[in-house]
């Protein structure tokens, strides 16, 4: 039986035995390209003193990735609409890994910055193929839910296991394996989807929005561009009110061309669905706030506590296997009994508690106190988060639309984190200025500048991390009011 078997409500044990390895392998897939958003974090200081490039460059290592990838991905998915979800999935894979090679490899700054674009590339084609096989392989089955909660556990997991992965390569091979070990998880993936899958597709695939295409490609990268600007040159800059600007024009632009085309990249319809709508939402808060944590956290463990790289991501781990328990063992539970609101907001309000409490670090807060009860409470509410945005956010969704309403929800989590951690870090550098300010004696002064470096990296992390509870309080309020309160079946269908 192929990925694309559907039907009336099937349980479980009426799955093939190769549903689970499906799931598997597009978990592989999904975990390869969640974890490269983080997993060069921890390895950029080696890769700066080896390759050699200046602070005011480094984030575009991070940048080019997100950047292609969060942009190209509505494209991705109405591709492989047309290519078919094997070939899609596959051909992804195969770019991914040669663009890593390349990475691993790169001598310039230049090059590996391309590398790290063109893997966001690839997996703009890889991302909504993964999602959009889980999709179709468990329509109409009971096991959905816990399908999803896997999936979605691998989702929200991802960015902690990349911190943890990069700083074990980093430390103990070199930083070039943070790249080079994407090979390995793509070769793996692309030889069990060579046996388990076949080629399916829609029927009546649409034509490619091409102007759409361009038009929300150019405007997101201009969005977040916009923001990644402002750390540097500040809000008032031109380049950064122009990108920020331009950008929400040409999204403008591009939801006037989607009601008006016959053949939309992005159909109304997949986001106009309260279910949809309100997960692909969410998903955007959730990302803001969770891939900042994930910056400033690594630095206030590596720079104010002095833990070594493998140490830190060790730090992290109890957050993502907190993450797996309630995605996967908890939730599926009871995400047929209550609604997504009941899942996603009081998931919010867990993880803005946790960032808020975050606000109290100091410099000598010990880990196993301190550190580790908020790294669990945020992962209950990410996990919590994650389980109901990854079942109802294709709950549901036409066959047609499969392709496209994966990409939306995987776009929602790139945007998301490039846009968090590019605001976060212009909070975290105003905050860190604001102090200095205030603080001018103190640092000029021998006996006091050691708690004055102190204070102002303290103040560098607690200023985004009160945002980040500020936007998952909000966020709170307004995915919760959107989401339906009552429960849906499973393998429900249009």
């Amino acid at each position: 039986m192929s990925a694309t078997a559907t039907g009336s409500e099937r349980t479980g044990s009426d799955l093939p035995a190769h549903a689970w390895l499906i799931l598997a392998t597009v978990g592989i897939a999904q975990l390869m390209v969640v974890l490269d958003a983080t997993i060069v974090n921890i390895a950029l200081p080696s890769a700066q003193r080896e390759v050699g490039f200046g602070d005011n460059e480094r984030q575009w290592i991070v940048t080019a990735y997100s950047l292609a990838f969060g942009g190209l991905l509505l494209v991705g998915g109405r591709i492989n609409d047309h290519l078919g979800r094997k070939r899609t999935f596959v051909t992804g894979l195969a770019g991914f890994a040669l663009a890593s090679a390349v990475g691993g490899l790169a001598p310039t700054f230049g090059i590996l910055v391309a590398a790290r674009a063109a893997q966001g590339v690839f997996g703009a084609l890889l991302a909504p193929a993964a999602l959009s096989i889980l999709t179709v392989t468990f329509a109409g089955s009971n096991a959905r839910a816990k399908a999803f909660g896997v999936f979605g556990a691998i989702a929200g997991a991802g960015g902690a296991i990349g911190l943890l992965l990069g700083g074990v390569l980093t430390e103990y091979l070199d930083w070039r394996w943070c790249l080079y070990v994407n090979c390995i998880f793509a070769a793996v993936a692309a030889a069990s989807a060579m046996v388990l899958m076949r080629n399916s597709k829609p029927a009546d695939a649409d034509p490619v929005d091409w102007l759409g295409g361009v038009l929300v490609s150019v405007g997101l990268f201009a969005v977040v561009y916009g923001f990644a600007s402002a750390e540097r040159v500040g809000w008032s800059a031109f380049v950064t009110i122009g990108c920020l600007v331009g950008g929400l024009v040409l999204l403008v632009a591009f939801a006037v061309v989607e009601v008006r085309t016959r053949y939309p990249l992005l159909p109304p319809r997949v986001v106009l669905d309260r279910g949809r709508g309100g997960s692909v939402l969410s998903m955007l808060v959730a990302a803001v706030g969770m891939f900042g944590v994930f910056l400033f956290l690594t630095y206030y463990m590596q720079v104010t506590l002095g833990f070594s790289a493998v140490r830190t991501g060790l730090a992290f781990l109890p957050m993502p296997v907190t993450i797996a328990f309630f995605a996967t063992i908890v939730m599926p539970r009871v995400v047929t009994r209550i609604g997504p609101r009941f899942l996603v907001a009081p998931g919010m309000l867990l993880a803005s508690g946790a960032m808020a409490w975050l606000t109290t670090l100091e410099a000598h807060t010990a880990y196993f106190s301190g550190i580790l009860p908020k790294l669990v409470l945020l992962g209950a509410g990410i996990g919590m988060i994650f389980s109901g945005v990854m079942t109802n956010a294709t709950l549901g969704v036409d066959p047609h639309d499969a392709g496209v309403a994966s990409a939306t929800l995987n776009t929602a989590q790139q945007v998301g984190g490039s846009i968090g951690v590019s605001l976060l870090s212009t909070v975290s550098a105003t905050a860190a200025a604001n102090y200095t300010a205030a603080h001018a004696a103190d640092a000029a002064n021998p006996v006091t500048r050691p708690d004055f470096v102190l204070g102002a990296q303290l103040a560098s992390y607690h200023a985004p991390f009160w945002y980040c509870a500020a936007i998952f309080l909000v966020g709170a309020l307004v995915c919760g009011a959107i989401l339906r309160p009552t429960p849906s079946p499973a393998g429900a269908a249009h």
